[in-house]
């Protein structure tokens, strides 16, 4: 028997870092972000010799007797803190891809982590008969910590949104999140998917290295970056309603306020060839643009005038930028089992 998982990546509208713990725990963080068809898959098998992990983006292959002989490397720290947190030292044979580029700004890493995170969970119901599953919400917290254990500077929308999928608006309060479903039509799914593109600019970023930068200057009270978290918290809030309402217009226009405003939160976090893309994108047809995560590489996502979405992504494409095609996942995340 062969058990397999997937959870999405996501793209975010607005709000990022506010999930932050400095700021949650000092004032309401809020995030809009929409799960997209683009997974992190997870593969388990039973392994009598021993351990065996393939992390297919990270190009790495272990085979060990013991985790203990693994633990220790840096790149799958994640998943041996997974596999231990379920009490496995051995036994298992495991693989792990994404369809999204690594660094890409989509929170890859938390997908991954909530995927392996409910295949091991399945492994130790299916093992132990147990009627007791642990949910969505609580994998996707179990992810948030281990995160936390590895030391990264991360926030808990990514989880959240690998966990549940779909359109949602999300609120933090210390350590409490909320998830509201943002429920929309059919047809207003089918244009964002349309209109939307999303650009990688191939170079890669940590997320953790810019929001250290970002959260030391907010808890020093530096007002620049203080007042644009809560310009982006607003905005998240705002944009939630326009698309609830389906007013496509203030939607772009809070979009760019988004950008504006993420821009003016660390050096660099809009690096000059982002900004050429962002150029690129706007004279062929893009009316809105966004810096997906925390910046610094990664992708950039465009919102197309009607039917320009051609152009705009020609126009990226020539720049030297890569279009992800992508559809929108309203199941989040998913477990089966395959015969062998």
């Amino acid at each position: 028997m062969v058990l397999r998982s997937r959870a999405p990546v996501r793209i975010d509208f607005a709000g990022g870092t506010t999930d932050l713990k400095a700021f949650r725990d000092r004032e309401v963080g809020a995030v809009l972000s929409g799960a997209i068809a683009r997974y992190a898959y997870c593969t388990l098998l039973e392994h009598p010799n021993g351990l065996r992990i393939d992390a297919d983006d990270l190009q790495e292959y272990v085979e060990a007797r013991h985790i203990r002989e693994v633990e220790q490397k840096s790149s799958l720290q994640l998943l041996t803190l997974a596999i231990r947190r379920f009490g496995i030292d051995a036994g298992v044979a495991i693989k792990v891809r994404t369809d999204a580029p690594p660094g890409s700004g989509t929170g890859s890493s938390a997908s991954v982590g909530v995927a392996l995170l409910a295949l091991l969970e399945h492994r130790r119901a299916v093992v132990m008969n147990a009627k007791d599953r642990l949910s969505r919400y609580e994998l996707a917290e179990m992810a948030c910590g281990i995160e936390g254990e590895m030391g990264i500077v991360g926030g808990k929308q990514d989880q959240y949104a690998a966990a549940v999928g779909g359109l949602n608006y999300m609120e933090f309060h210390g350590d409490q999140v909320f998830v509201e479903r943002i429920e929309v039509s059919p047809a207003l799914v089918a244009d964002l998917e349309k209109h939307l593109v999303l650009c990688y600019s191939g170079q890669s970023r940590l997320s953790g290295d810019t929001n250290t930068r970002m959260i030391s200057a907010y808890e020093s009270g530096e007002p620049t970056v203080s007042d644009a978290l809560r310009t982006v918290k607003r905005v998240a809030q705002e944009s939630a309603r326009a698309l609830r309402g389906q007013d496509m217009r203030r939607f772009a226009d809070l979009l760019n306020e988004e950008f504006d405003a993420r821009s003016r939160l660390a050096p660099g976090v809009l690096s000059e060839y982002m900004a050429d893309l962002v150029t690129a994108g706007r004279s062929a047809g893009a009316v809105a643009a966004k810096i997906c995560g925390a910046g610094g590489g990664g992708c950039l996502l465009f919102l197309a005038a009607p039917d320009k979405e051609g152009p705009v992504r020609r126009a990226l494409e020539a720049a030297g930028g890569r279009v992800l095609d992508f559809t929108f996942d309203f199941t989040g995340l998913q477990c089966w089992a395959m015969d062998a």
